[in-house]
């Protein structure tokens, strides 16, 4: 076969494969060669979808919903979003400011690739979300990464804003509560940055909520929309169903926004999936419109696990993690580990030596932070019972004590 036919989008070659996507692979065929492996590395809750979700999906089925809809989404699940974003965000819209499309990350895909053209910078806070780049890349754009470190939180301070601004900025993505490192910005965290972004009216504000519900404490939530209601003509507020309804397979995701972005973001979408799959749609709208109990219990054994997890982690010789305000990620730093040599015989010379050692010598999975920008970190997810937490746990600490 010619080597030319193999030829790709020259965007698409240079873009580089999830690193959790990876290390799940790498877990599956661990597991394919009969291995017990304990995965610390997806980013999904372990609970299953409520009840009352799954029946409306059923009952979507029997009833007839399984054509296809408008693309932006049915009606009645667009005025629930609106709700939504009314109740929770104080933000004053309408269905025919919202958008569903097929999850949280086509939402971001989706006004990235309406929006971007060669030269366009996005600005990316570090540690990031690992196909935040990726996706810019591909829609044409280039990353500007602001490297935020542990000493403010990992949190986008006013200040490396402001430095990072040019007249190619095309967006900031805000991600809040923070994935990888579960940071939360608090109301004068994003006064601050609307401060910045009120003297720079060309940058658009893409603002990823999709954590919005698994916040801990008892602390507040605040969009940067809410904050600054001067922002909202330019700020796409970005949601879904998959973390708190425990929804990740069922692909719904939405936003509100300018219209006129929501527009060419419902035309690319008709081009490209049409809408989002009907069923779901119907499913999301009972999570919606349907009782809160799940998100109460689901934050509170999260809360939980995070306690134990960190509370170990800290325990751990080499090992140092700050205690993250929301999301199911503990952000903890290994660089008391670096240089040093596994049981195994690997020589640990970075957090990816790291987290490749622990799965092939202590059988438990986690992704290094330097795929998420900033290293030497590893992201532990804590979306597992306490049973195989501990267990978990307890491997970990094993394969530290036996450093040399």
């Amino acid at each position: 076969m010619s080597r030319d036919i193999q030829r790709l989008n020259l965007r698409l070659a240079s873009a580089q494969p999830s690193a959790t996507y990876r290390i799940m692979d790498r877990v599956a065929a661990r597991r394919a060669q009969g291995a017990t492996i304990i995965s610390l590395c997806a980013g999904e809750p372990d609970f299953d979808t409520p009840k009352h979700v799954r029946e409306a999906a059923i009952q979507a089925i029997e009833h007839g919903h399984t054509r296809y809809t408008q693309v932006a989404g049915v009606r009645s699940l667009r005025e629930a979003v609106a709700a939504k974003f009314r109740r929770e965000n104080g933000l004053d819209v309408t269905w025919q400011d919202t958008i569903v499309c097929n999850g949280g990350k086509h939402v971001i895909h989706n006004a990235l690739a309406a929006t971007l053209n060669e030269g366009d910078e996005v600005l990316v806070p570090a540690p990031y979300w690992v196909s935040y780049p990726e996706m810019v890349q591909l829609c044409g754009g280039q990353a500007k990464i602001i490297t935020c470190d542990a000493s403010t939180g990992f949190k986008l301070t006013a200040s490396s804003l402001a430095a990072a601004i040019t007249p190619d900025t095309r967006w900031l993505i805000l991600n809040s509560p923070s994935n990888p490192t579960g940071a939360v910005y608090s109301d004068s965290e994003l006064r601050a940055l609307a401060d910045v972004l009120l003297d720079h009216p060309h940058v658009l504000i893409l603002a990823d909520d999709i954590y919005e519900h698994l916040i801990f404490d008892d602390q507040p939530f605040q969009t940067l929309a809410q904050v600054e209601p001067k922002l909202v003509a330019r700020t796409l507020t970005m949601n879904g169903v998959s973390k708190a309804y425990a929804m990740t397979g069922w692909r719904i995701g939405f936003a509100t926004g300018p219209r006129w972005l929501l527009e060419a973001m419902e035309k690319l979408q008709g081009q490209q999936t049409s809408g989002a799959s009907s069923v779901s749609q119907q499913a999301a709208l009972a999570a919606l419109e349907g009782p809160k109990d799940f998100i109460l219990h689901s934050r509170a054994v999260f809360q939980r696990r995070r306690d134990l997890m960190v509370r170990h982690l800290n325990a751990t010789p080499g090992l140092e993690c700050a205690n993250p305000a929301g999301a199911f990620y503990a952000f903890a730093s290994c660089a008391g580990l670096i240089g040093r040599t596994s049981a195994g015989g690997r020589v640990l010379h970075s957090d990816e030596d790291v987290a490749h050692a622990l799965l092939d010598e202590a059988d438990v999975a986690v992704v290094p932070g330097s795929a998420f920008g900033l290293g030497p970190y590893l992201r532990i997810a804590y979306a597992l019972d306490d049973v195989a937490l501990l267990k978990a746990c307890e491997a970990i600490r094993g394969f530290c004590m036996a450093l040399r």
